[in-house]
């Protein structure tokens, strides 16, 4: 007798990962309960980690049915790892949110409602997280990079930074790829005529590893993909829609 046909889930949610071994697997637990009794799938995409983040995302088959892993061959960075896993989603809702455990998986479902709640145009349902836990530093940069973007690109967003999102993938996969792409992606869907939204979010203290990133490191690569994003946004031209005739 042929198998059943595999259902389309509702709900995609989307976790990049590297070197994330001693978070990723309570990760996954969060993430399924806070989806309970919801059509859904989890996809963590592997980028090409060095640890056991990928044995122990395996190891939760049996546990969390919902569980897929899809894993790079070679290391690709965060926006790249983001766009495999929704390029890889089955659902037309997508979530994301970041690997280390910072982003709380119980946030997520009001997001989704939210989207949803929206009017059709709406696109993205960001998180902006409330009673940062990170160094001083950090959030300075990070304020400081918000306010700089935010006043050039006009995209309403007060933190992109924030990995948990809601948003269509239709809409996701019409937007330019770049890498660093995941920092720009309200002034993306308002480039391309959709309609954003935020809402506050919680914050936790990373509990394992250390982050991939550094204030540098950051304001290196910010430097170029701000110009990139507002050349993007220069070049934009709005049809007003599209009919069939």
């Amino acid at each position: 007798m042929d198998d059943a046909p595999e259902t389309t889930p509702d709900i995609s949610v989307v976790v990049p990962v590297f070197d994330e071994e001693g978070a990723a697997p309570s990760l996954a637990r969060e993430i399924a309960a806070a989806f309970a009794g919801r059509s859904f799938e989890i996809v963590f995409v592997d980028d090409a980690s060095r640890d056991g983040t990928r044995a122990a995302l395996k190891g939760l088959a049996a546990e969390i049915p919902q569980l897929r892993v899809v894993a790079h061959r070679r290391n690709a960075g965060q926006s790249r790892a983001l766009r495999t896993g929704v390029l890889a989603a089955r659902a037309p809702l997508v979530v994301t949110l970041d690997g280390d455990g910072q982003n709380d998986p119980a946030d997520a479902p009001a997001l989704v409602e939210a989207l949803l709640a929206g009017p059709p145009g709406l696109a993205l349902v960001g998180g902006e997280r409330v009673k940062r836990q990170d160094s001083a530093a950090k959030k300075w940069a990070s304020k400081v990079g918000n306010g700089v973007r935010r006043r050039l690109l006009n995209d309403t967003a007060n933190d992109t930074g924030c990995g948990l999102k809601a948003m269509r993938r239709e809409a996701f996969l019409r937007l330019p790829y770049f890498d660093h792409i995941h920092r720009y992606l309200p002034a993306l869907m308002l480039r391309e005529g959709y309609e954003v939204a935020f809402r506050p979010v919680n914050h936790r203290h990373r509990r394992t590893g250390r982050s991939k990133y550094t204030n540098l490191g950051r304001l290196w690569a910010s430097v170029s993909d701000l110009a990139g994003v507002m050349w993007l946004k220069s070049r934009a031209r709005d049809p007003g829609g599209a009919d069939e005739v």
